[in-house]
């Protein structure tokens, strides 16, 4: 049955989704002004510990601070994508879910590594625990990349068997399509 029959014979229950639309437009504006400002206040932050490194106050763990808000930057910047693919779309989309996850993955492997040489003058409990750790996130990089690769695949197969203009109704995927260009 179509959509806007159901509307037609419903118009409380369409006054209703209309409704909450609005709101989910509406926390979706909010998520992603916050999202803008704490990103440019991360950034601005990154630049005053780039002047203070680059200065010559550079220590081991400013190094690790800087490497840490730029990986920040970065998910902080992925997170409002997202909000922007749901947003448009009004509809849950995986891909920049991944990419989140594999940035956020990532950005620990990067900080645990830098600061494996202190964790190892402290004692051995706390080394064990960071190797295991660093196994544990290689492997969810591993199967975070594979559910990349088999998605990326999967929307592609579909979207080569769509007909023409059926892209077009179909907003969902277009925002796959559209993070996948992102990416290239």
């Amino acid at each position: 049955m179509d959509t806007l029959q159901v509307d037609r014979r419903h118009p409380v229950r369409a006054r209703v989704v209309g409704a909450l639309s609005l709101v989910e437009d509406i926390i979706y504006t909010g998520l992603g002004l916050l999202l803008a400002v704490y990103a440019i206040a991360l950034l601005a932050r990154g630049f005053y510990n780039f002047a203070q490194l680059a200065s010559g106050h550079d220590t081991g763990a400013q190094v690790i601070e800087l490497l840490d808000e730029v990986l920040m930057i970065l998910l902080v910047v992925e997170l409002l994508y997202t909000v922007q693919v749901s947003f448009r779309t009004h509809g849950l989309v995986t891909e920049p879910f991944l990419v989140v996850g594999l940035i956020s993955v990532i950005r620990r492997v990067l900080v645990l590594t830098a600061q494996l040489p202190q964790i190892a003058k402290a004692d051995e409990a706390s080394f064990k625990h960071a190797a295991i750790e660093l196994v544990l996130l290689t492997l969810m990089i591993v199967v975070l990349v594979a559910a990349l690769i088999f998605l990326q695949r999967q929307t592609q197969r579909t979207t080569e068997h769509l007909e023409p203009g059926v892209l077009e109704e179909r907003p969902a995927l277009q925002g796959v399509e559209r993070s996948e260009e992102k990416a290239h």
